[in-house]
């Protein structure tokens, strides 16, 4: 029982912090023996790059977006905009015939944002494309950031960088960005080491060539893409100079739906992407792939919990000073956490006992992820409000 106990211990310290430590470590032992080249840049000859958003009904962000869209410094002649509208039925397609520059790829019936992007490739002429969602608004020298890391042969796919504003004292956005730049450090560090983990949809650019068609019930469509061309011989770069603005979602209860739907597409993804945990063919890939990505959507949130029963056992069986050491920083982590949840629930906030709760929040979502993909069917899901 002390074997499981301590193997249970070191998943959940590996998986939230350790593999942070030793990725550093690699990182930093790589930079004593080389610099990474990124390729050369022809400033003077950017290549045409098509700006691809998926939406649903979308007309309270259209005029946004596009607002934002137009102030991307890029050349105009070389920027195509295409709007693919999933089954919309507001007003979305009549404000969008607005803009003549514009290109609607439309399809009456909803069925989710993977199907949407496997309408819109098809519309793609040019050698890259960039994805985003209409709810984001990217900073001026995104495109241009991103074709300079194509300029690498070697890259496939760039994952810019997700960041979450919070409003007023917005505590699920808070939890949300704290978790975004903890998420995005070890991006960057997995970039410069291999390559990065997948991309967010929020932004992320690949070779329209290397695009796969995907079964339309993925719920994560963007880690899906991305990581299928890292199985090709594809590094994914990460770049933060490239970035994505995006609302955090209006409550807690609202952030609970995004968590759900993402553990279920985590567990989705494992299984759909087990080739790459194969050490032989992708030593370094299945490496960061099982300790970025795998432990945390499938083992790891089951070890947290175990770690209760098994130490209350050890601790009761006097099995030593280390175990009842452990178990009341255990007890300290819970009424933190319990505490942070009330807190909350009243409106106020204290930043250690929010993240101690946030933490334990979102590996309670785990759970409700796998009993949401059992009865999941199709690619659609209903949308968080965003603030």
């Amino acid at each position: 029982m002390a074997t499981v106990f301590l193997f249970c211990l070191f998943l959940v310290i590996y998986t939230y912090l350790g593999y942070g430590i030793v990725l550093y470590l690699m990182v930093k032992t790589k930079r004593l023996f080389g610099h990474y080249n990124r390729g050369f840049f022809n400033n003077e000859c950017l290549p045409d790059v098509t700006l691809m958003v998926c939406a649903y009904n979308e007309e309270d962000i259209v005029e946004k977006k596009m607002n934002n869209t137009k102030a991307l410094d890029y050349p105009k002649e070389k920027l195509h905009i295409l709007w693919v509208t999933d089954g919309s039925n507001d007003s979305t397609n009549q404000l969008l015939k607005q803009y003549p520059e514009v290109s609607v790829a439309f399809r009456p019936e909803r069925k989710g944002k993977t199907a949407a992007l496997n309408h819109g490739i098809k519309e793609v002429y040019t050698d890259i494309v960039v994805m985003t969602d209409a709810n984001t608004m990217l900073n001026s020298e995104a495109i241009t950031i991103i074709v300079k890391e194509m300029a690498d042969p070697k890259v496939g796919c760039v994952a810019g960088e997700k960041r979450v504003v919070a409003h007023n004292g917005n505590q699920a956005a808070e939890g949300e960005g704290l978790y975004w730049k903890y998420e995005s450090t070890l991006k960057r560090l997995d970039s410069e080491l291999n390559s990065a983990m997948g991309a967010a949809g929020e932004l992320c650019a690949i070779r329209s060539a290397l695009y796969e068609e995907m079964p339309e019930d993925t719920l994560l469509d963007d880690f899906i893409l991305s990581m299928n061309i890292l199985s090709r011989g594809y590094r994914i770069a990460y770049t933060s100079e490239a970035y994505a603005m995006e609302n955090g979602s209006t409550n807690l209860k609202e952030e609970s739906k995004r968590k759900k739907r993402i553990a279920a597409g985590g567990l989705q993804s494992c299984w759909r992407l087990k080739k790459l945990m194969n050490p032989i063919k992708y030593p370094l890939t299945s490496f960061q792939f099982v300790s970025h990505r795998v432990l945390r959507w499938t083992v790891t949130p089951i070890a947290l919990i175990m770690l209760i029963p098994l130490n209350v056992i050890l601790v009761i069986s006097n099995a030593g000073t280390f175990y009842t050491t452990i178990w009341i920083l255990q007890l300290m982590f819970y009424f933190s956490a319990a505490a942070g949840m009330v807190l909350t629930a009243k409106g106020k906030h204290n930043r250690l006992l929010y993240i101690a709760y946030y933490f334990l929040f979102m590996n309670m979502n785990v759970f409700k992820g796998i009993a949401y993909l059992a009865k999941k069917q199709g690619g659609t899901w209903e949308k968080s409000k965003r603030a």
